[in-house]
């Protein structure tokens, strides 16, 4: 649950917008796309040197290998390959991580990944053995199956909403095909945020639900990201909230 004066605000990167110099002031925690979807070497390398110089919580973001569709649809693969390529995935920043003497603070899959895994027995347990493997914290969604196995299994478990999405009254995202999946006007993200701060979302069908959540997240690759981050920052302060890691 939020702190009363803290609160971490978490932004998907290392996506090729190259914006993260201007997100990483405004945030705490970043989730490093490591290849599935998004991301090679060199960004992740990138990415982890202006992470370290801003002191954010860094996290793997995983996903389904593929890039053609940005890791935004569920496709066929073996659990089998699926484990092995999520692994090689965290592995690949871990390792970048350990060079620089960091530490993985956590893993939070991506898109369709995480959308599957948030309520399907055989792909949570996949992350939840790996985030066990790996010894660290697993960002999942409020309500999930993924996040009631994982604090079960005693992993440090970080709950999740996100400003910048709408929710169906089920509390799943809403679908990214639809208009008003993703909110793009700040007057609507401080409604979204205030309704949040009061442990509740009103979900695209008018519909109150009630939540709870540890951490925030804004995507890096909407496009008015930045703006929004600035306007967040800027309520928050006003209501004596600093934005701050866990």
């Amino acid at each position: 649950m939020i702190n009363k004066f803290f609160l971490d605000i978490n932004c998907d990167v290392g996506e090729g917008l190259k914006n993260e110099s201007e997100l990483f002031p405004l945030i705490s925690s970043c989730n490093i796309a490591c290849g599935g979807h998004a991301g090679d070497e060199n960004s992740m390398i990138d990415v982890v040197l202006l992470a370290k110089k801003h002191h954010l919580n860094i996290g793997a973001h995983p996903s389904y290998p593929d890039k053609k569709n940005f890791g935004r649809k569920k496709i066929k693969i073996s659990i089998k390959k699926l484990k092995e390529s999520i692994e090689n995935q965290i592995i690949s920043l871990r390792d970048i991580l350990k060079r620089e003497n960091l530490k993985l603070n956590h893993i939070k899959p991506h898109g369709a990944l995480y959308n599957f895994a948030s309520n399907d027995m055989e792909t949570a347990i996949i992350i939840i053995d790996l985030v066990k493997k790996f010894n660290v914290k697993l960002y999942a969604p409020y309500n999930s199956l993924m996040s009631k196995l994982a604090r079960d299994k005693g992993i440090n478990t970080i709950i999740e909403l996100f400003l910048d999405r709408n929710y169906n009254s089920d509390y799943s995202l809403v679908d990214r095909q639809n208009k008003d999946a993703v909110i793009t006007n700040p007057k609507n993200m401080i409604e979204h945020l205030d309704n949040i701060l009061n442990n509740k979302i009103v979900a695209i069908d008018n519909i109150n639900i009630n939540v709870e959540f540890d951490t925030l997240c804004i995507h890096g690759d909407n496009t008015k990201a930045i703006e929004m981050l600035l306007n967040i920052n800027k309520h928050l302060k006003s209501k004596g909230i600093s934005i701050k890691k866990y």
